[in-house]
């Protein structure tokens, strides 16, 4: 049994699928030579742009009448697309823009981009104006989908991203794209949930059915036994193949300061690479995007030693696009995919302390660690015991990237409504514990105090997705196009 996922490979970055549209008014063209198709020309620069920001454009082309609008919603309903652009060109009456998106029931991006930085006004005739006309009809649109309830979002600046006022709208087109490729693969992810969820911990319980209904995600519920027979039937050569995997991936600490800590010993290692084999072919064999998972065990027995020996395993696959999240936290699972598919990683994490001395907050986990994202070599670490858990094995110490950072945490709300919070930090470097834990200094814009007291105002899990630089106006515009309400703490 292959210890590789499979030729089927998870990918981290999902292309979104977008459906564009230009708009118009047919009275012009006859009026002015060359107008339609100078906006046409505008048009297609707009859809290269959104296919260099890794999306597949369904385009409609130039809508100018109400039976083109008709027909372009047609299209973009039939070719499930994630986001609607229209792209304005000149001023078009609502009336034939409103069917193109009435349909989808999807969330509409109105881009207002002016081709020319100001006019030349004593020189600029009508046909140049109109040219350049694409601010007229905004507020007619924006008043009809908001009437309509439309879910829509309006872009303005400047067509050329090279411009001052294209820099920045370009930018916000962008992330509006990476998100509506977060959005893709989240609805069409299987999640495995393995075991149960940590005895006692009220908050991360989750409701299947009310996952899938709002994010549209597959809970694949998952018995031990499905990995355990994985586990036994790994060959000896997919395991020496995961041994120099991890060899190659990790330092090997050689005991260390805390009781508890021990070298990596071989048959822990050894022990370790079967059990990776096993959580690959698992993930291969159910088609899983991610997994979450817990298992208590008992007296030590067999089931318990591969449930003590997840970690490495776990670490290898969130690093190549499969978020693992432990003690059976599925909605972390959903923001460690998230921050995964916006390119940022997502580390299994939660806060450690305070420290009031250099106003930072410390934040890790036993993992797993999106090792991808750690600051240098991540350090493998036996240990004589999991702390609150049954079992021992070897666990993964690392710090996550020097920089920017930001969290992504998915609570409930008491009516049954997933929530993200969200908050960006600076990772710094000084001394952390070595206790074969993950563990960062995070310095959020708040101090420790105020930035604990904001998060947790908000009814937050006590677990959240750990990943590298600025993602928060990626993750609003993405609960955006999900539907579902994100609070930003401290920035």
């Amino acid at each position: 049994m292959s210890c590789a996922i499979g030729s089927k490979q998870v990918m981290t970055n999902i292309s979104s699928r977008i459906g564009v549209f230009g708009i118009g008014l047919a009275a012009y063209w006859p009026q002015f030579d060359g107008l339609k198709q100078r906006l046409i020309g505008y048009q297609g620069q707009v859809e290269q742009h959104l296919r260099g920001f890794g999306g597949d454009v369904v385009s409609a082309g130039l809508v100018d009448n109400a039976p083109a609008a008709l027909q372009a919603g047609d299209l973009f309903a039939r070719s499930d697309v994630d986001l609607v652009v229209c792209y304005v060109g000149t001023y078009a009456t609502s009336s034939q823009v409103l069917p193109a998106v009435q349909r989808v029931k999807k969330p509409v991006l109105v881009l207002n981009l002016q081709p020319a930085a100001a006019l030349d006004y004593a020189n600029t005739d009508t046909a140049e104006w109109l040219a350049n006309c694409c601010a007229c009809c905004v507020p007619e649109l924006s008043n009809t989908f908001a009437r309509a309830r439309i879910n829509f979002n309006v872009v303005s600046g400047q067509l050329d991203p090279q411009s001052p006022a294209g820099r920045k709208a370009w930018g916000t087109i962008e992330d509006w794209a990476r998100a509506a490729g977060a959005a893709r693969a989240l609805g069409r992810s299987r999640l495995g949930f393995l075991g149960h969820t940590y005895p006692g911990m009220l908050d991360m319980y989750s409701d299947f059915t009310m996952v899938s209904s709002q994010t549209g995600a597959h809970i694949e519920v998952l018995e031990i036994d499905d990995l355990s027979k994985r586990v036994a039937e790994a060959s000896q050569a997919h395991i020496q193949h995961k041994i120099d995997e991890i060899k190659s991936t990790f330092e090997f600490a050689q005991g260390g300061r805390d009781k508890i800590s021990q070298p990596v010993m071989p048959e822990a290692l050894t022990w370790s690479a079967r059990v990776a084999c096993g959580l690959d072919a698992l993930v291969r064999d159910f088609d899983l995007a991610g997994l979450t998972y817990y298992y208590r065990g008992l007296d030590g027995n067999d089931n318990e030693t591969i449930g003590a020996s997840l970690i490495v395993g776990n670490s290898l696959l969130t690093a190549r696009g499969v978020p693992c999240s432990g003690e059976g936290d599925l909605k972390t699972c959903i923001s460690m995919l998230l921050m995964d598919r916006l390119g940022a990683g997502g580390s299994y994490t939660e806060i450690y302390a305070m420290d009031f001395s250099e106003g930072f907050v410390l934040m890790g986990h036993d993992g797993p660690m999106h090792i991808a994202i750690a600051e240098g070599k991540p350090l493998l670490r036996g240990l004589g015991l999991f702390h609150g858990k049954r079992g021992y094995g070897l666990s993964v110490e690392a710090k996550v990237k020097y920089g920017p950072v930001t969290i992504l945490g998915t609570t409930q709300t008491q009516g049954g409504a997933l929530k993200f919070l969200t908050a960006e930090a600076e990772s710094i470097p000084g001394a952390t514990m070595q206790i074969g834990n993950t563990n960062s200094r995070l310095k959020f814009a708040l101090g420790p105090a105020e930035f604990m007291d904001a998060w947790c105002a908000q009814g937050p899990t006590h677990h959240v997705a750990l990943g590298v630089g600025s993602q928060v106006s990626k993750i609003e515009k993405l609960a955006r196009i999900l539907g579902i309400e994100c609070v930003r703490v401290g920035c």
